[in-house]
């Protein structure tokens, strides 16, 4: 067999598996054969998929869930062979490929976001940060410095209270005010803070890769919020820092 005839099985064999209802399998194999490969591939998946988003498997059937694993596994072209990125590419199907079914529930994407993020934090190389030098400087020396947010640390916004979900508890309804949360790791375990719509806009100025002192992050803020005094935020604003620097939130840049 040519090289060219063996990739024309291989691609034969790989579309069977993935739509096996729709899609013949190789007519020189036993089906029992096959369907062991099938029982597999796909169980592999939707048990890393489970794992990965626990309180989303929660709030669906047995029949829907599957049928949702199926069609992920049917329609999407991941470009990872990695298991860890597997979570990734659901999302990915969640947010530019799936159309959801009357079952699905209204927050479905934030909170798959939401359930990825926590993921990807706990398994992310990136190295923590040491907060320990904001905390040693005075009010004045900290406006003039530059912190900088750990990539260990994401701030984040939701329509839905996402942090809140379960079986028992499924808005139907935005909340009235967006969620703000901010996601980290610290010593080895994801955690997570509910914010406020300034923290996270002040943590997301200074992490703009050609921000300014945390002064001038503040007198941005206080334009944004057309408040008359900047500088009353700067009280605020310091004890905010020190508190995310004790976290391992953010450092000296």
């Amino acid at each position: 067999m040519g090289s060219n005839d063996f990739k024309c099985v291989q691609a034969s064999m790989a579309a069977h598996l993935r739509d096996p209802d729709y899609v013949a399998g190789p007519s020189d194999v036993e089906p029992r054969r096959v369907k062991i490969y099938q029982d597999l591939i796909f169980n592999n998946i939707e048990g890393f998929i489970a794992g990965a988003f626990p309180v989303l498997r929660e709030l669906y059937d047995g029949e829907d869930w599957l049928a949702l694993l199926r069609e992920f596994v049917r329609k999407h072209h991941s470009h990872s062979p990695y298991f860890l990125h597997i979570s990734q590419e659901f999302l990915q199907f969640l947010q530019t490929e799936f159309e959801p079914r009357p079952c699905d529930p209204p927050f479905m994407l934030e909170l798959a976001h939401y359930e990825w993020v926590e993921l990807a934090l706990d398994v992310s190389e990136a190295e923590a940060v040491d907060g320990s030098s904001l905390l040693a400087l005075s009010d004045t020396e900290l406006l003039a410095s530059l912190p900088r947010v750990s990539p260990l640390a994401w701030p984040l916004v939701y329509q839905y209270p996402v942090h809140q979900v379960s079986a028992e508890h499924q808005p139907q309804q935005v909340g009235e005010q967006n969620s703000f949360l901010l996601v980290y790791r610290q010593r080895e375990q994801v955690r997570f803070i509910e914010s406020n719509g300034p923290t996270i806009r002040l943590l997301l100025l200074l992490s703009e890769q050609n921000s300014p002192n945390l002064e001038q992050c503040l007198q941005v803020l206080a334009t944004e919020m057309q408040h008359p005094q900047a500088q009353q935020l700067h009280g605020f604003a310091c004890e905010i820092v020190r508190d995310l620097a004790s976290k391992s939130i953010l450092s000296l840049a």
